[in-house]
């Protein structure tokens, strides 16, 4: 029994072309902002790419671009083939590709959803990418004279400011860091001495944090330096008072940021799924009522159209029965070359006797 049969007569089918062709154009402005999103997402990545440890945060954006692309010329291509389908004379040089055409249109499908889990699954991966980055990035903020990395520290700074954030997880982790550079250091100072040869590594580490840091909606002047010793500055508790820094890690500020623009994308991704998953099904319709005309001298008369034309259990069954046939035929193309090389050894090795 054919799954989701329809009976069809030629005024059905007219509007069937007619609401698929106007579909299929509203699929292609349905690309035209997948592709926008895409293109907007890898600028936005490509912005901060600098404290991201790796390319695989661009496999998102790449992909929605692509399917976006794919999007247009499917529908585009399908577009001119309902037009077309109201004209039997112009129809006829379509039928042969229907069938491929449908095929295609079911994997690109598959694909668009793929890309639609993958906005929602890539939160573990971009979290461990910023962590690593944003590490990187805090190792080289005072490496202002060094070329590549002089941007560095006025990118940090900027993110900061932007996104109200601070250091990798929190402000603490400008402690454990040198962030200022040797160039601004006084190595006559018995205080620097001593900092440098109480760390292992000889670095000048100290427990303050750079400008960027600070909140200015605070009404107390910032605190940077010295920001855990109570005694250096007035009415000051490190542990009870609310500081004015910004105590929100940049790694949570980011990942929460472009977690959320994807996640946005991703419910876009899936009612794009959705919508291309009824043209399909009625381009099926109107490909399968065609077909099944039983004059096609007489266009007026009644015909039926369905998904498939066995029960979807029927279906797969036939399709791994297929899958079973082809795998034997190779299996016995295989034992077929094996038995040819063997004949063709014994055929040498008799020559060779002679």
């Amino acid at each position: 029994m054919a799954l989701l049969k329809v009976k069809f007569n030629q005024k059905k089918r007219v509007k069937l072309a007619q609401g698929l062709w106007l579909m299929n154009w509203f699929s292609v402005f349905a690309g035209i902002l997948v592709f926008s999103m895409g293109l907007f997402l890898k600028i936005e990545l490509r912005k901060r790419s600098e404290v991201m440890d790796n390319s695989e945060s661009h496999f998102v954006p790449n992909s929605l671009i692509l399917m976006g692309i794919l999007s247009c010329a499917f529908n585009g291509f399908a577009g001119k083939m309902c037009y077309d389908s109201l004209d039997p004379t112009k129809f006829a040089k379509w039928k042969p590709l229907l069938k491929p055409y449908l095929a295609l249109c079911f994997l690109f499908n598959i694909l668009i959803f793929f890309v639609a889990l993958i906005c929602f699954l890539m939160r573990g991966s971009l979290e461990s990418t910023l962590a690593q980055g944003l590490k990187n990035g805090m190792k080289f903020y005072r490496d202002t004279d060094t070329p590549g990395r002089c941007f560095m520290k006025k990118t940090i700074d900027m993110l900061q400011i932007e996104f109200k954030c601070c250091g990798n997880n929190g402000f603490k982790d400008w402690f454990e860091i040198q962030w200022i550079s040797n160039r601004y250091l006084d190595f006559s100072s018995k205080e620097v001495k001593d900092r440098i040869k109480s760390n292992v590594d000889g670095r000048y580490l100290v427990d303050g944090v750079p400008f960027s840091c600070c909140n200015p909606s605070s009404p107390r002047p910032c605190i940077q330096y010295q920001v855990t010793n109570n005694s250096a500055h007035y009415s000051y508790d490190y542990q009870t008072e609310e500081l004015n820094l910004w105590r929100r890690g940049c790694r949570e500020a980011l990942l929460h940021y472009y977690s959320s623009m994807m996640s946005s994308m991703g419910v876009v991704v899936l009612l794009v799924w959705l919508f291309e998953t009824s043209v399909m099904v009625g381009l099926r319709l109107l490909h399968t009522s065609l077909e099944s005309i039983a004059n096609p001298e007489d266009p007026e008369c009644e015909s039926e159209g369905w998904i498939l034309e066995n029960s979807l259990k029927d279906t797969l069954k036939s399709a791994l029965e297929s899958l079973k046939k082809i795998g034997k035929f190779n299996q016995v193309e295989a034992d077929a070359e094996g038995g040819e090389g063997e004949e063709g050894g014994k055929t040498s090795a008799i020559t060779t006797v002679s």
